[in-house]
């Protein structure tokens, strides 16, 4: 993942939202434009508890498992990315 390419990206998981059914959604059922459908539904997070360390960790093993980035790219990149994302402000 190039983290150059256009947005938007989740702002918890770092994940590109390119499709409609990407996003996640708000309580009312509208479209969240900040997090993936993977992080937040219905207005609250799907994993509340998560550590921004254990999302790292949990994205890079997902990403290094689906062929996307070996881990050490994946890690670096993301070690990066995620702690300025919004959710972990």
């Amino acid at each position: 993942m190039d983290m150059q390419q256009k947005g938007p990206f989740c702002q918890s998981c770092a994940m590109p939202m390119q499709k409609p059914e990407d996003f996640g959604t708000e309580a009312t059922g509208v479209r969240s434009n900040d997090y993936c459908v993977y992080c937040f539904k219905d207005g609250t997070f799907t994993a509340p508890d998560i550590t921004k360390e254990q999302m790292i960790e949990f994205c890079v093993t997902l990403m290094d498992k689906e062929g996307i980035m070996p881990k050490h790219k994946a890690s670096a990149m993301l070690n990066e990315v995620i702690p300025k994302l919004k959710r972990w402000q």
